[in-house]
């Protein structure tokens, strides 16, 4: 799906990313990023989100939370994360990064809480009062008072299966006081996931209905006099749908694929930020008239419905001599040790060459290794 726009837009990086694999510089099977990419979308990020005065968490698991990932961000004006998990969280610190929100979207476990508070979170989302409880005392016990965020659900709201949970149909009111009275926390704010998701039939972002659902908890707590709630508001996030969330009132954002061109909106129609992410395979031996090429990242973040996936096959980094094949991955029910490439009538994908794949990649959830490059802008690309 996002094949096209990255040769088409950012065909430098293609190029880099092959020739360097041919130099052995990279991989058999990786994930690329072209690190001046994310710091230019970071930048356009950044100063749309400062524009809309909100605060912006950079996430970092879907890239597999590479340090030179995490530098470049903030070279481009981010300062702060959000983890999506505990490995995230020691990324991030490691990284240099502020800590801007743990607990969503996974809860911290019980006995990892007081490495949590540790890191000194802006923010630290529950999703039920034990939670906040566990939240509160690994503060106290840090020396610190937590900022907590709720976890909103009412009926209608949207969620990916295995994702659910949260405050169902309470009053917020009720939900901020109840946390208020915790000895080392304070009622910070509110958050969902997803606010936004990308509609396939109109080809473009729209809030759900939990977005919504957070605007209508808002105006509930601003009546009871909270005048200062953080509405934090992740999901589909790039410079292009910052505006749409200041207007539903939200205070902080999440940008994650956005920091590499890749949300939907990016594979339909041109955005500010340019492809800054690829998967490049080898081809391994043939097999039945097709070509066979490394897995271990052939794992396609699931946001489009099923597609034809295509590679770029070259052996060196002149994109015109690159043929364009259509490629059979294994289902996600399989262990993807290797993808099979169609080879056109008269001919032969050659062992050794490159594999080019664009898709939306979630690093974290794979085997294969996150690479950085540097360099592409100005000419002289290499591995950082």
């Amino acid at each position: 799906m996002f094949l096209d726009v990255l040769v088409r837009r950012n065909p430098a990086f293609v190029s880099a990313a092959i020739s360097l694999q041919q130099e052995g510089a990279i991989p058999a099977a990786a994930y690329v990023l072209d690190l001046d990419a994310v710091e230019h979308n970071a930048g356009l990020i950044a100063a749309e989100a400062a524009r809309l005065h909100l605060d912006v968490f950079a996430m970092t698991k879907q890239v597999g939370r590479h340090p030179g990932f995490i530098a470049a961000v903030r070279r481009g004006g981010i300062d702060a994360g959000v983890a999506v998990d505990m490995e995230c969280v020691r990324a991030l610190r490691a990284g240099g990064m502020r800590m801007g929100h743990v607990g969503h979207l996974v809860q911290v476990p019980r006995h990892d809480a007081a490495e949590a508070a540790a890191a000194a979170p802006d923010n630290w989302t529950v999703f039920d009062h034990a939670k906040a409880g566990e939240a509160a005392a690994a503060s106290v016990a840090a020396g610190r008072e937590q900022a907590i965020l709720a976890r909103l659900v009412a009926s209608g709201d949207t969620f990916y299966h295995g994702h659910e949970g949260g405050f169902v149909d309470v009053d917020p009111v009720a939900v901020a006081d109840v946390i208020d009275e915790l000895k080392g926390a304070r009622f910070g704010g509110i958050t969902t996931f997803p606010a936004l998701l990308y509609d396939h039939d109109r080809r473009a972002i729209a809030p759900t209905p939990n977005l919504g659902t957070l605007e209508r908890a808002a105006e509930r707590l601003r009546a009871a006099g909270r005048s200062d709630v953080r509405l934090n508001a992740p999901g589909t996030t790039s410079a292009g749908a910052l505006a749409m969330l200041a207007a539903a009132g939200a205070t902080q954002v999440e940008p994650g694929h956005g920091l590499t061109g890749t949300t939907p909106l990016h594979a339909v129609r041109d955005e500010p930020e340019l492809p800054a992410a690829l998967y490049i395979s080898e081809i391994s031996h043939h097999h039945g008239g097709r070509a066979y090429c490394y897995g271990g990242g052939f794992y396609i973040d699931p946001v489009f419905p099923p597609y034809p996936v295509q590679a770029l096959v070259a052996r060196d980094g002149d994109l015109a001599s690159a043929v364009r094949v259509g490629a059979d991955l294994p289902p996600p029910a399989m262990i993807d040790y290797y993808g099979m490439l169609d080879q056109p009538a008269g001919v032969t994908l050659a062992p050794g060459s490159s594999a080019v794949f664009g898709f939306r990649i979630q690093a974290f959830f794979a085997r294969a290794p996150v690479v950085g490059v540097r360099g592409v802008a100005s000419g002289s690309p290499g591995v950082a």
